[in-house]
């Protein structure tokens, strides 16, 4: 990309982006190319773009990931209420990982279920599943 100027550059990244399903304003680019270009070149070299599209695409990852759970958790959830019960969430969490201790996965309740109300909502069955609190 070297041979390119700014508004090549920006007019390139603009349509990359937009093919990858995300509109942004020619404001917007400019300043997002300005965080990537690390070495205030104006130009973008690869490694600087690959950092700039990364953003983009872990956005999507993290939200096909949202949808997949909510999938998951409504498969649970049978009777639609809106949360599913700790047993539940124990069975789940023992088929991720059949080498979890038994006091692993009280601990891992307790935490989970912090008013002892014997469930979890798609909220916290999200913080579980994605190890934060996103």
């Amino acid at each position: 990309m070297e041979d390119l100027d700014k508004e090549q550059i920006n007019m390139m990244v603009g349509t990359i982006l937009g093919m990858l399903g995300h509109q942004v304003t020619d404001e917007s680019l400019q300043e997002i190319i300005n965080e990537v270009d690390v070495d205030g070149s104006g130009e973008l070299e690869f490694e600087e773009f690959v950092t700039l599209a990364s953003r983009f695409m872990v956005e999507e990852d993290a939200e096909a990931m949202q949808q997949e759970l909510k999938e998951a958790f409504r498969l649970y959830d049978k009777e639609g209420n809106g949360y599913i019960t700790t047993t539940v969430l124990r069975e789940i969490l023992r088929e991720l990982d059949d080498k979890i201790s038994a006091e692993e996965l009280d601990m891992m309740i307790e935490e989970i279920d912090s008013d002892g109300s014997g469930t979890v909502d798609f909220d916290e069955f999200m913080e579980v599943m994605t190890g934060g609190d996103d």
